[in-house]
């Protein structure tokens, strides 16, 4: 996540916003983020949580997560969507693929972005539907291929417990390769 602020802080009205994922170091790491860019967060863990926070109170804003422990991100875009349908909902995976995508957008997401995405993107696209903008524009300063590459490699090596066999099963990649590549830095 980025640490600058270029991007503009929501100007009026209910700054409310909920992020939902079950890693808690990213989902803190994003709240912290989006407090300091002037929203109201309030963090969930999975599903569950999330659907008791929208009961509580919904938020204007939501960053949504799509594949949960305890279910699936679209659960509480509907909920979410019944609950405010003004909200924008953003979801926020790192299981970008098609299908889901246009599931999320027919749910009622207003974006799909892939995981690891950066703040400054997050709040572009919160905000491009309330400035009336039909898509957020390109990032700046995107991540290169190869940071893109070991940052996924690196989410599926977390995942598998840290299990390089597993690991190398699920990327279809040899496991001397996928060694090789755990132990250089990350590129930029």
């Amino acid at each position: 996540m980025a640490q600058e602020h270029s991007t503009p802080a929501p100007q009026q009205g209910d700054t409310s916003l909920l992020v939902l994922d079950d890693d808690p170091t990213l989902r803190n790491r994003l709240g912290r983020a989006l407090e300091a860019r002037g929203f109201e967060v309030r963090l969930a863990g999975g599903v569950a949580e999330a659907l008791t926070a929208i009961e509580e109170y919904a938020p204007a804003f939501a960053v949504l997560d799509l594949r949960l422990e305890d279910g699936s991100g679209l659960t509480v875009v509907e909920a979410l969507r019944e609950a405010r349908p003004d909200a924008h909902i953003i979801i926020l995976t790192g299981y970008g693929n098609i299908a889901t995508a246009v599931a999320a957008v027919k749910a009622g997401a207003i974006d799909y972005l892939a995981k690891p995405a950066d703040t400054d993107d997050v709040v572009k696209a919160l905000l491009a539907a309330s400035s009336g903008a039909a898509s957020p524009p390109p990032p700046e300063n995107p991540m290169s291929a190869d940071r893109v590459r070991w940052e996924h490699i690196q989410r599926v090596y977390e995942l598998c417990d840290r299990n390089v066999s597993e690991t190398a099963r699920r990327l279809s990649m040899h496991r001397r390769t996928l060694q090789r590549i755990l132990v250089k830095r990350a590129p930029r």
